[in-house]
């Protein structure tokens, strides 16, 4: 066993794991962090994608133990839990339907918030690059292109109703 500290969702943890356990199995299994959703186990989908210290990694990609002593976000973190309000790119996928069966939607949204991080007015194309290895099996990406162009439009102050 090995034992990690490090922050998830603002709070500090501290447990022993195996050092072969995968952080997206640590995340939902220890934690209950069942939002991060297992998809693939090979880093092709996406749907587990997390922040670890800011930046989207996949969680089936990323062991535990290297999370030791960073900081890590998940879909559950991502909102504002003290007055319920949902981040700018939630808010944005449920007003433009960015989503269907809603398995991929956690992990697309965690991309999604770490590409207009770095850029925060991207055109279709770069939004499009940008989630090229988040798969989505039932939207055909339309709408979730939207929603992201929607979420910066909104957070630029261009208006809500773009």
């Amino acid at each position: 066993m090995a034992r990690i500290n490090l922050s998830v969702d603002g709070s500090n943890v501290s447990d022993d794991v195996e050092p072969r356990m995968l952080l997206v199995h640590y995340l939902r299994e220890k934690l209950g962090k069942t939002g991060t959703v297992v998809g693939c186990d090979t880093s092709n989908c996406g749907a587990c994608t997390v922040h670890l210290d800011g930046r989207s990694v996949k969680s089936c990609n990323v062991l535990a133990v290297q999370a030791d002593g960073h900081e890590v976000t998940t879909i559950e973190g991502l909102s504002d839990t003290v007055d319920g309000d949902l981040h700018p790119v939630q808010e944005a996928f449920r007003e433009c339907h960015g989503l269907q069966c809603g398995f991929c939607t956690p992990g697309m949204i965690m991309q999604s918030v770490d590409l207009l991080n770095d850029n925060p007015d991207p055109t279709e194309e770069e939004v499009r690059l940008g989630l090229e290895g988040n798969l989505c099996r039932c939207t055909g990406y339309h709408n979730i292109v939207k929603s992201v162009l929607h979420a910066a439009k909104s957070s630029s102050g261009e208006g809500a109703n773009a």
